[in-house]
């Protein structure tokens, strides 16, 4: 029987909005560039053409490494269409990180954009396997020219390659530490993370923005819903805080995705006072903890925008959606099992506990096949069909779960255990803070061993104030009990994330603040 097109993610997402609304307008980017869905899916078939006339087939991998976002949303469609795999790489890594994912991931093609050249001409030496190399922005010597196969290409359906549980992409692990894995995610499993808006609202209007699709699991979780329920998708370059504040008012965008030290960084100047974010209507918030006090901040400055926070990981993006304004849930909660999923905590035995700290399980159509050419790895965090990533959590009877954080990041001091995540909200709610980030440091000298620590706060001071160290050391212990209490507070001018292609803030690295700082800790 032959297998229906709708299981092919490109046809899935944007042919069938093709289909359904083609006169609709589907992505503006950087407020020039405006196309209907019924154009995007013509300019996307011209692609997927060129691929194949260049040599691309079916479940090839294809090293994709691109900058510029409209780039990313035409080749990456059509590579889906036609079956090739998907290599979503990071061109913020360095030259050694790229040639090991490229060689690990066995790629035999490599697709490029003008804006990273230079990269791609320090690594080709390295890369003996690529036998094909194509280029997107002009012609370029030993580089197929994508472009002029496209503009040549015809408009019509291209011959669809992948369905359902065939691989469709590797996408990577932001690999703070060792080599990024690649998460193997198929056309059935990205298709189902498209579907979030079965859980949050959204109306034939709605207009989705981003700039963050250019690597990891940023295409799938941002770009595919967008056109899997018809809405428009505005696509920037930069989506930092400066941009965000043109962009929203300009486009009328009313559903973002964002991690929240997006806000910690919007909120923490007045940039944002004078400017129209009326038109947001759904703020979904995840990556890592939302605090309390910047939940307040968030809900004071946009109040007509519902709040939704999410949890899930590369390996199962968007497992658990909940609402954090209307007062539906415990505020310190994620949320609940999205439709189709499930999530569940666990015990020493893994056995399923209620009102316990365990470890969080996650399953559900979403979930990767596993790392690819990493079988053991892939052993350890899939078990008996969940997803056990070292993320601890409690579980209520109602099936609301709250995220406690890493089993890494949590501090033992006097012999009680605590997450970073409370002691960062005590800080932030302090005048004057606009970011804080908290890690435990061994109380012995010789460290790694010693399970007794100490604690360390790093705070970022709000555009304009000063914070006094000891001052907010103080006013710290005032209001925590003693087995929270910091040890050492320090002010800083800005504190480690991971680097975030959209320009934004991404996660906070709170090793790279204990790597930073614990030395001052060991002169005390």
């Amino acid at each position: 029987m032959a297998r229906s097109p709708f299981g092919n993610y490109g046809y899935a997402i944007l042919t069938a909005g093709a289909l359904r609304t083609p006169d609709k307008v589907a992505l503006t980017y950087c407020g020039e560039t405006s196309l209907t869905y019924d154009g995007l899916n013509r300019k996307v078939n011209r692609v997927a053409h060129a691929l194949l006339e260049a040599g691309i087939g079916p479940g090839q991998r294809v090293a994709s490494l691109m900058n510029e976002t409209l780039n990313v949303a035409e080749v990456y469609l059509a590579q889906m269409k036609l079956g090739s795999v998907v290599c979503a790489l990071n061109p913020y890594w360095p030259e050694d990180t790229l040639a090991q994912v490229v060689e690990h991931s066995e790629c035999t093609a490599f697709v490029y954009d003008a804006s990273v050249e230079k990269l791609v001409a320090a690594v080709r030496p390295r890369l003996p396997g690529v036998r094909l190399w194509l280029r997107v922005g002009g012609p370029a010597e030993d580089a197929v020219d994508l472009d002029a196969l496209a503009s040549a290409a015809t408009e019509d359906e291209p011959p669809l390659g992948g369905y359902g549980d065939d691989l469709m992409a590797l996408f990577y692990t932001s690999g703070t530490t060792g080599l990024p894995k690649a998460v193997r995610h198929t056309h059935s499993s990205s298709l189902a993370s498209a579907q979030i808006w079965l859980d949050i609202p959204h109306a034939a209007d709605s207009v989705m923005g981003t700039g963050a699709i250019i690597w990891g699991i940023g295409f799938p979780a941002l770009v595919g819903p967008a056109f899997y329920a018809g809405m428009r998708l505005v696509l920037e370059q930069d989506w930092g805080p400066a941009n965000f504040l043109k962009v929203v008012p300009r486009e009328r965008v009313t559903h973002v995705s964002l991690i929240p030290s997006f806000f910690s960084a919007l909120l923490g100047s007045d940039d944002h006072v004078d400017v129209d974010l009326s038109s947001l209507s759904a703020i979904v918030l995840g990556g890592e903890p939302l605090l309390p006090s910047l939940r307040e901040r968030i809900m004071k400055r946009l109040p007509g925008a519902g709040i939704f926070s999410y949890y899930g990981q590369t390996e199962a993006p968007y497992t658990c959606i909940g609402r954090q304004d209307d007062g539906s849930q415990d505020i310190s909660s994620v949320g609940r099992a999205r439709t189709s999923t499930a999530v569940r905590v666990t015990g020493p035995d893994g056995e399923r506990v209620v009102n316990q700290v365990g470890e969080i399980n996650l399953t559900g159509p979403n979930l990767m096949q596993g790392y690819d050419r990493l079988p053991d790895k892939t052993a350890q965090v899939l078990r008996g069909g969940w997803y056990v990533g070292g993320d601890l959590g409690i579980i209520d009877g109602d099936g609301f779960l709250t995220v406690l954080g890493r089993r890494e990041d949590a501090i033992l001091k006097g012999g009680v255990w605590s997450q970073p995540s409370g002691l960062e909200d005590a800080a932030i709610e302090l005048d004057g803070v606009a970011e804080a980030g908290v890690v435990g440091v061994p109380a012995q000298a010789d460290g790694e061993d010693a399970v007794e620590q100490r604690i360390l706060v790093a705070v970022v001071p709000r555009a304009g104030a000063a914070l006094d160290a000891d001052e907010v050391k103080a006013r710290l212990a005032d209001r925590l009990p003693a087995h929270q209490a910091p040890d050492l507070v320090v002010v800083a001018d800005e504190l480690p994330h991971t680097q975030d292609a959209s320009g934004g803030p991404g996660k906070l690295l709170r090793r790279e603040i204990r790597a930073r700082y614990a030395g001052l800790l060991a002169r005390l």
